[in-house]
């Protein structure tokens, strides 16, 4: 089969074998990803009509345990200027995202020992006591069963993990020995079966990515079944072993990202932060690829510029307000509607 006809019977069915994903990723085309990112638009406005959802990201804290070879905030890079926000500093996030519209607030950090599981509960019930119409997701990272099951008897909803990679080789590449793709599968079936709306991901075009890794990658993520994919280009960061490598393609990342919202649906699906870095359209591109998910950044201005995961992010100098009026605009220039909203997986109907 030619790239066209396996995009529509991915369209069509919903799955492709490992032999068809690899023959997709290695000889697509331009037209081949202007006809995913049709088709996606299509199942996306059938779903969910023009209409997409903000959610608040509060980056709490850049203290990190990992050394993961491709982030800027990984534990060996002293470059940075290492914070963590006060339960009160989030919850004056939260204040000004609530009056803004948002009803999902994204709380994420890198795996800082000092938020036991005892604070992040406390903060979790805090939020939710003061706006209990509102979700509270957390991208915390790697975890135990029992840390998780504690945040959602908390009130916690969702949870963003990205495996990253589901290739066990690949995954050796950007990590140090101490973290496993074992591991990390292993988190993403726990936050599944506690009941977690649960978001994977990865990153496109990092080094030792082909297209028997990204086959690997769509298998996953179809027996997953995840409520949220998260999947943005790969942007190198100065402080990094990747520092002198290529970023990820965007046209690649568009595909994969209409591919996905082919294979599910109904599925949560957000046109990222490192998107809209790569290109100053990129989250606009994004939503006319299938993406119904954006995510402003509701962090303190004092903290944006410490919070770098990879070089040159954007919106590192926009107040809150600022960011969210410039995404609204964007989002109105394609006639899309911001809607205010938790906007929680719908699962899909069986006739």
């Amino acid at each position: 089969m030619n790239c066209e006809t396996l995009i529509r019977t991915l369209a069509r069915e919903r799955s492709l074998s490992r032999e068809d994903w690899e023959r997709l990723f290695a000889e697509y085309d331009e037209e081949d990803v202007s006809l995913a990112m049709e088709l996606a638009r299509k199942t996306a406005l059938e779903r969910f009509g023009k209409q997409v959802w903000f959610r608040g990201i509060i980056e709490f804290s850049n203290i990190c345990r990992c050394d993961c070879y491709y982030c800027g905030i990984r534990c060996s890079n002293h470059n940075v200027s290492r914070y963590r926000l006060t339960e009160e500093d989030i919850l004056a996030c939260c204040a000004e995202g609530y009056a803004g519209g948002f009803r999902t607030f994204v709380l994420q950090g890198g795996e800082d020992g000092w938020f036991t599981d005892e604070r992040m509960a406390a903060i979790i019930r805090a939020i939710k006591e003061k706006y209990p119409d509102c979700a509270v997701t957390l991208s915390l990272g790697e975890r135990s069963r029992e840390s998780y099951q504690m945040l959602f008897d908390a009130g916690a909803d969702r949870y963003l993990l990205r495996h990253e990679t589901a290739d066990e080789a690949h995954f050796r590449m950007l990590h140090p020995e101490n973290q496993t793709l074992s591991n990390r599968l292993r988190c993403l079936r726990d936050l599944k079966d506690i009941g977690y709306q649960t978001g994977c991901g990865i990153m496109v075009g990092t080094p030792g990515q082909t297209p028997a890794t990204l086959a690997s990658d769509m298998l996953f993520m179809r027996s997953l079944e995840p409520q949220m994919i998260g999947v943005g280009p790969f942007l190198p960061h100065r402080d990094t072993p990747f520092r002198e490598e290529k970023p990820g393609s965007v046209e690649l990342t568009l595909f994969i990202l209409a591919l996905c919202r082919l294979m599910l649906p109904n599925v949560l699906l957000p046109a990222t932060t490192a998107l809209g870095t790569a290109e100053s359209d990129g989250r606009i591109r994004g939503v006319l690829a299938g993406c119904n998910v954006i995510m402003p950044n509701l962090s303190p201005a004092s903290v944006r510029k410490k919070y770098m995961l990879y070089d040159n992010k954007a919106g590192t100098d926009l107040t809150a307000a600022e960011g969210v009026a410039l995404l609204r605009q964007q989002m109105a220039k394609i006639g899309y509607e911001v809607v205010i909203g938790r906007g929680d997986y719908q699962k899909e109907e069986t006739p």
